[in-house]
């Protein structure tokens, strides 16, 4: 996948493509779905380059900094599942007051004159341009008679296990992701949701107890509610069953918030790293133990519902429930 940077690097992106622009934060069903959309146009024009035009970071970080939404990818992962999923060409476009001061007349003169993309695929509640003045229904207006073909996308539906049928977003796999629900956002994502992070020492409890721990350093992505999951972690290209814990440690009157993920069958030293974690399903609530014996027979019951869970097998369906 090629990377161009800026305006500039829109300016000069092949014309007679097919074009996108978005955030396109987690990659989820409703952005995969765009993209379908275009690889189909791109095969039906033959030399024609599938592009992704993104800002990065948010441009919240720069117009409402409390108000940025935290990320469902880093950029390094944000790129890695574009180029799995077929772009061609990536244009980032950063926060800088260039970018953000143009109105949605100038953005679309950069495209129709510079960009010159033979579609354009967008949703149906895409905004651009200063203010966010630019709505669908002018950028119908705009492409009618300018030899770009825009191509309205509807919103996908999801049914989630509680049988509640939503529309996929990044603000809905935001929410279900902060109240535990990580079964619900991979049907929202088309995958379980990835947590990265560097390897960083913690309190060292878990080598003492017999559970070593790899403590993840994750920035700013979103870290589910506090709680005991059932994932797995990609060591070296093997999988690892992983019992992953989010939260300050209460038996030991922790204060800091830590993820922490024991790996079932592994052994080594990961310290510096960086690693992801895939969350598979919810297993219980963080709680305060009496003593370390209850709450080393708690882990035992832990990681023998994480084996019953089998989040390393390939053929296990995104949304397979499992007894606790």
């Amino acid at each position: 996948m090629n990377i161009l940077e800026g305006i500039n690097g829109l300016k000069t992106v092949s014309p007679g493509g097919v074009m996108s622009i978005g955030n396109f934060d987690g990659l989820h069903r409703g952005h995969r779905h765009l993209l379908d959309v275009g690889r189909t146009l791109r095969a039906q024009t033959p030399g024609s380059r599938l592009i992704v035009v993104t800002f990065e970071p948010h441009p919240l970080t720069v117009l409402r900094p409390k108000a940025v939404p935290p990320r469902l990818s880093t950029p390094a992962m944000k790129r890695r599942l574009l180029g799995d999923a077929g772009v061609d060409d990536l244009v980032i476009l950063p926060p800088t007051r260039e970018v953000l001061n143009l109105t949605a007349e100038q953005f679309w003169h950069i495209l129709r004159e510079d960009a010159r993309p033979a579609h354009l695929v967008e949703g149906a509640n895409f905004n651009f341009g200063k203010g966010r003045a630019g709505t669908i229904e002018r950028l119908r207006e705009w492409s009618r008679d300018s030899g770009i073909q825009l191509h309205v996308i509807d919103e996908i539906e999801v049914a989630l296990l509680d049988l509640q049928i939503v529309d996929v977003s990044s603000s809905v796999v935001r929410w279900l992701l902060a109240h535990g629900r990580v079964r619900d956002a991979a049907i929202c994502m088309g995958r379980p949701y990835e947590l990265e992070g560097e390897v960083v020492p913690g309190d060292a409890r878990g080598r003492t107890i017999g559970v070593p721990t790899a403590n993840l350093q994750c920035a700013d992505q979103l870290v589910p509610v506090e709680g005991v999951y059932g994932g797995r972690a990609m060591i070296d290209g093997a999988c690892h069953p992983a019992a992953i814990s989010i939260g300050t440690n209460p038996t030991f009157n922790g204060a800091r918030r830590q993820v922490e993920a024991h790996l079932l069958g592994f052994d080594g030293d990961l310290y510096g790293r960086t690693i992801s974690l895939e969350f598979i399903d919810w297993v219980r609530d963080q709680m305060r133990f009496p003593n370390v014996d209850a709450l080393k027979s708690q882990i035992a019951r832990d990681l023998r519902v994480v084996e019953r869970l089998q989040t390393c097998e390939p053929s296990r369906p995104i949304a397979g429930a499992v007894p606790a």
